[in-house]
């Protein structure tokens, strides 16, 4: 029988499972040999994740999704991750590409998953069914470290497995499951591009496995490198409507408050500068400085519909659309069975990132220049010296500087070193693992070059001097070692190189993040009355520390970047007990508790309980109620304070301010109660087919997180709500700072419907003579409640494809083996949604609301549908048992465009317009993409 472990590197009580739906759709996408046992009574071995138990009967109450090696190798993604982001119960998750704004934390470049849409936080990521260092402070893993051509399958436990495996499996588990007895030797080549010619990728690896001592030990060896070339600062066709959701520029009464709209541009600033008030509003200056009058459509706030709106949109979609990505990865493993009943390993791990991405064109508006500016073109200067103006206000795209964005390192180490075994003891069998795990990640994160505001603010100041009769800044004047080098401001191409190196500089920090683990677990039986009771018991103790080092000069004062020193350390020390117990014939029941205890927040109780029955043998029905936790990571509880620029929409108008946001020792960790019922069809009439249905809740309490900075101006200044007006700082009557703080916030409740079934048939069973085998395999998520309660509001954020939760998320695969070709086609796709449940559509006599709680024309963003089709052809070398294989994949087959989706919401944030105006992590943006590759095996 094959063994399809789960659980941890160790020896496990047997369970020899009706197939579920999940093991099912895994069987059905292995190898061919499987077909001809899919309508045997033969019974496969699974080990589920999220349980350390595995026993007779069937003992998995909550749904498990398998990807096998087959099923990837025929996706051919570009990284496994991208592979599981398509499976319907994963949504919102972090990719290389979209977290390209996260500059001021360092997390720009990660590639983090979501389950459930409970936030990546609250997804366990483990590797082989261990814990992996964090690639940042925020806690979350980067899927990439791991070595991609030695992973076997990837299991996900959709629901809560904190007493399996300690705090974060709130949303559920991601494993990636290492293949530990790999033997001979593979290597991969491939390539990869865009329908439009760019995003030029490609992957190589190595792997080899060979037994040694006659087989009591085994080498596993594996080097991967990938290289992607980036798309920055180009936006696709469909991304070039000027579509957006702005306040309504009719304000009577009845009419919505917001409407959704083509040709909307800015009317604040332009690529090279614009006056925007005072007589002179509307003169702005273009290539060379040559000076224009800008064409208003109807203004809204920073918006306008119409008019010149191409000319000041002209820098939208500057956030890239594909990172510039260098991957090297290396792995070793060594075991050695010492004696029948204990075995040694020893692994290590290195994995390199580099990653360029641009987060957006900055922009600033507010800037004042004088009438002596020595740069102002001579026709400006008249005008003004006409109307006796002294100054004007003026916004800039800045396009003669470079985009902003992040150019980050990461290195992550990892080491291992473990044994596994049985004995026996009081008359009992026992089995047992334990491992010791040292992992460090050290990060470089840089940003591209930003500006100082100090010496922007100078710079622009540009007069002549009065002696010399040169441009220089007037801060010179008085003060002439000062270094300042003047700035023209007024035009595109018109900046000096010296005076951008003079402004501009890169901000830097290092940090390094280390965990330690050290973890033992055992196994055992006790008799019972309707067979063995299982049990296992272990404990673990793990510690987290992170730190860092940042030059003053880049602690605060610049566009982006403002790093800090962010330190500290934490302990964790847990114990778990679960136990397996038949009750009668096809009845189990499945319990787990877990004792955690923090340094930094005391102690906490997990705990789960799981029925599974079977009344007769095409029918599994199950059930499971769990408590799970999420602890703080180390940015939610020591953050010194990331400090970033940032704008808020205030009655309309972009309202530039700077946002600090800070850690909380202080705060307890999130509790979480989770619920599923389901069930499991194998009907005998049908051989190879399975499905499962399963309905799930979750709540949790005291969610670890912050107001955003929107969301503070508007509870204070719309809703009155005086604990956030503190919040608000002001200089000189502007606003100039928002705090921020982690804090245990209401709830967030979570409620949906898991689908999958799966079939695999030979088709001479339908066609007589037919040849072939056909496997098919449908999953989908329906998303019906996502709220958080944030002390304030309570919006349901189910089917709002704004944010990642459409009504429906689907996935339907065929795949079709005529040896020696192979042949698969996935459908994907979500449902039609809404911008947001807390608006109301309507075109006339709209009631009055209070915010959030808006009018809007029209709240509707379509659904899509994407194919993606692979092909693989089997040869052999010549050599006996050497094969190759050539195959070719296409994502997004049709080339089909991702629907626009307009979000009021981000009205107010300088990042609007820089960013795609639609949602990454559901619809596909960069279009058809194509793979080749050959792999060859020894």
């Amino acid at each position: 029988m094959s063994q399809l472990s789960l659980s941890r590197p160790s020896r496990r009580l047997r369970h020899y499972a009706l197939a579920t739906a999940s093991a099912a759709a895994l069987m059905a996408q292995a190898a061919p040999a499987l077909a001809q046992t899919a309508s045997s009574a033969e019974l496969e071995e699974v080990v589920v994740t999220g349980s350390r138990i595995v026993r007779d009967g069937y003992d998995a109450p909550t749904p498990v999704n398998v990807l096998g090696a087959a099923e990837i190798l025929a996706e051919a993604p570009a990284n496994i991750a991208d592979f599981v982001n398509t499976l319907p119960s994963v949504a919102g998750s972090v990719t290389a590409a979209s977290s390209s704004g996260s500059l001021s934390n360092g997390a720009a470049g990660i590639s983090a998953l979501n389950l459930r849409a409970l936030g990546t936080g609250r997804t366990l990521v483990l590797f082989d069914g261990q814990r992996s260092v964090v690639s940042a402070a925020t806690g979350q893993v980067d899927t990439n470290t791991f070595p991609q051509s030695l992973i076997s399958r990837v299991e996900v436990v959709t629901g809560g497995a904190s007493s399996a495996y300690g705090s974060d499996a709130v949303g559920g588990v991601v494993n990636f499951i290492l293949d530990k007895a790999y033997t001979g030797l593979k290597m991969t080549a491939e390539y990869g591009e865009t329908t439009y010619g760019d995003g030029e990728n490609w992957k190589y690896n190595f792997t080899a496995g060979t037994p040694f001592a006659e087989g009591r030990g085994h080498i596993l060896l594996s080097a991967e490198t990938v290289s992607q070339t980036g798309v920055h600062n180009e936006s696709r066709d469909w991304n070039t409507t000027g579509h957006f959701a702005i306040r309504n520029t009719d304000t009577s009464a009845g009419a919505p408050f917001y409407i959704v709209a083509d040709n909307v541009g800015i009317s604040s600033y332009a690529p090279g500068g614009l006056i925007t008030a005072g007589p002179l509003r509307g003169t702005y200056f273009g290539v060379n400085g040559q000076v224009s009058q800008l064409a208003y459509g109807a203004v809204s706030g920073q918006w306008m519909v119409g008019g010149d709106w191409e000319y000041t949109s002209s820098l939208n979609g500057t956030n890239s659309l594909i990172p510039d990505e260098d991957r090297d990865s290396f792995f070793g493993r060594v075991s050695y069975e010492v004696a029948p009943n204990l075995s040694v390993f020893a692994q290590a791990s290195y994995a390199r990132y580099e990653g360029l991405s641009y987060y957006i064109q900055p922009t600033n508006t507010g800037i004042t220049i004088r009438a002596d500016n020595a740069f102002l073109p001579a026709s400006v200067r008249s005008q003004m010296t006409a109307l006796g103006l002294t100054s004007f206000v003026m916004g800039s795209g800045n396009a003669d500087m470079p985009a902003s964005g992040s150019n980050n390192i990461r290195e992550t180490e990892r080491y291992v070193v473990g044994a596994d075994g049985d004995f026996s003891a009081l008359g009992r069998d026992f089995g047992w693992d334990a491992y010791y795990q040292h992992g460090v990640t050290k990060t470089r994160e840089e940003l591209t070059p930003t500006w100082n505001n100090a010496r922007l603010a100078l710079a622009t100041d540009a007069v002549v001097d009065p002696a010399s009769g040169a441009i220089v800044c007037r801060s010179t004047l008085t003060n002439p070692t000062n270094g300042c080098v003047p700035l023209n401001r007024f035009g595109i191409g018109v900046a000096s190189q010296e005076a951008l190196d003079y402004v501009l500089g890169q901000p830097l920090r290092t940090q390094e993040f280390v965990q330690d683990v050290a973890a033992v677990n055992f196994t055992t039986d006790l008799p019972g009355w309707a067979g063995p009771i299982d049990i296992a018991f272990g404990g673990e103790w793990r510690n987290e520390k992170m730190s860092g080092e940042v030059e003053s000069q880049y602690l605060d004062g610049w566009k982006y970047g403002n790093y800090k020193v962010t330190s500290g350390e934490y302990d964790v020390v847990e114990g778990y007990i679960e136990t397996l117990i038949p009750i009668i014939d096809g009845l189990d029941f499945n319990g787990a508790a877990r004792y955690t205890r923090y340094s930094t927040s005391g102690g906490v109780t997990t705990w789960k309980a799981g029925l599974t029955y079977t009344p007769i043998s095409d029918i599994t029905f199950r059930a499971s109620a769990s408590r799970d936790i999420r602890a703080a990571n180390m940015s939610e509880l020591f953050d010194a304070g990331t400090a970033r620029s940032n704008s808020v929409s205030i009655n309309g108008v972009a309202t530039a301010f700077v946002q600090n946001l800070r850690g909380n020792a202080d705060v307890q960790p999130e509790v979480a109660d989770g619920l599923g019922l389901g069930m499991v069809f194998q009907p005998s009439f049908l051989p190879g087919f399975a499905a499962s249905l399963d309905y799930y809740e979750i709540k949790v309490e005291g969610v670890i997180d912050f107001v955003t900075a929107q969301q503070t101006a508007d509870f204070c200044l719309l809703n009155n709500v005086q604990r956030y007006c503190s919040n608000l700082r002001y200089e000189n009557g502007q606003l100039a700072f928002i705090d921020l703080f982690y804090d245990n916030l209401n709830s967030l409740s979570a409620k949906g419907l898991d689908i999958e079934a799966s079939y695999r048939t030979s088709l001479d069973a339908f066609i007589p003579g037919a040849a072939g085998d056909l496997s098919l395999r449908a999953m989908a998520t329906h998303y019906m409640e996502n709220v958080t309660d944030n002390g304030v509001t309570a919006i349901d954020l189910a089917g709002s494809n704004v944010s990642s939760t459409p009504d429906w998320v689907y996935r339907v695969t065929a795949a079709y083996n005529l040896d020696p070709m192979t042949f698969n086609v996935t459908a994907r796709g979500v449902s039609d949604g809404v911008i947001s449940n807390a608006y109301t559509e309507c075109q006339s006599a709209c009631p009055t609301l209070v915010a959030p709680y808006y009018t809007i024309d029209d709240n509707h963003i379509d659904g899509a549908l994407y194919f993606d089709a692979s092909a693989t052809y089997a040869f052999d070398l010549g050599a006996t048992g050497s094969t190759g294989e050539a195959y070719i994949s296409i994502k997004n087959l049709f080339n089909n465009d991702p629907p626009l989706t307009a979000n009021p919401a981000a009205l107010g944030a300088e990042n609007t317009v820089g960013y795609l105006q639609t949602n990454r992590t559901l619809y596909d943006v960069v279009g058809r993409t194509f793979r080749v590759g050959m792999r060859l095996a020894f």
